[in-house]
């Protein structure tokens, strides 16, 4: 376990490999689950904002779906959630060549919004539990649909923190990152 600014960082974070391989999950983690993305309550208003914007990459039954439980949803872990459709599909995911992506990454990635998508979703599969003082990261890879990219990502030799790079300097800032960078390469080296 490593602490860096308040943030716990497992020892798997490190030492798992990891890289998403879609054309064997399909975008299966914005399906599968027992509820929709975990949002913080800056997201809840970021959606708000954005929300005319993201709509017409959205299917017909996701906004019935957002209309009819709007854009987030009270998640008893989280605070606060995506809506999914029929306890399903994220409401925000879009099919394209049968896999399952986010409308609202690509409102981003079209430069219609500034926000590319969830934290959460950006950093999975590792997950982010706050507490009062603190905050716990954990890899917490789904076994079967995650599965293919534990392969690809032992394959390509790629530890989850660098597969998260993106997503951790977003969160945490790059002196964060560097820090951790630093503590992994001190860490391999000496295991040598």
């Amino acid at each position: 376990m490593l602490a860096i600014d308040q943030v716990l960082i497992s020892d798997e974070i490190l030492e798992e490999q990891f890289v998403c391989d879609l054309s064997r999950c399909r975008g299966g983690c914005c399906v599968e689950g027992d509820g929709g993305a975990p949002l913080t309550t800056e997201e809840t208003r970021v959606l708000e904002e954005i929300y005319e914007q993201v709509a017409p990459y959205l299917p017909p039954e996701s906004v019935l779906e957002i209309q009819r439980q709007g854009k987030f949803v009270p998640d008893p872990e989280a605070g606060y959630a995506t809506p999914l459709v029929d306890g399903g599909i994220c409401v925000y995911g879009i099919v394209e060549n049968g896999i399952v992506k986010c409308g609202i990454e690509k409102a981003f990635n079209e430069g219609k919004i500034p926000f590319k998508k969830p934290i959460s979703c950006h950093l999975y599969p590792v997950r982010i539990q706050s507490h009062d003082h603190y905050e716990a990261m954990n890899y917490e890879p789904r076994e079967d649909l995650c599965h293919p990219a534990c392969v690809l990502g032992k394959k390509l030799q790629v530890p989850v923190y660098r597969f998260l790079k993106e997503a951790l300097v977003r969160k945490y800032g790059e002196d964060f990152y560097e820090a951790l960078e630093q503590y992994a390469q001190h860490r391999a080296s000496g295991s040598r």
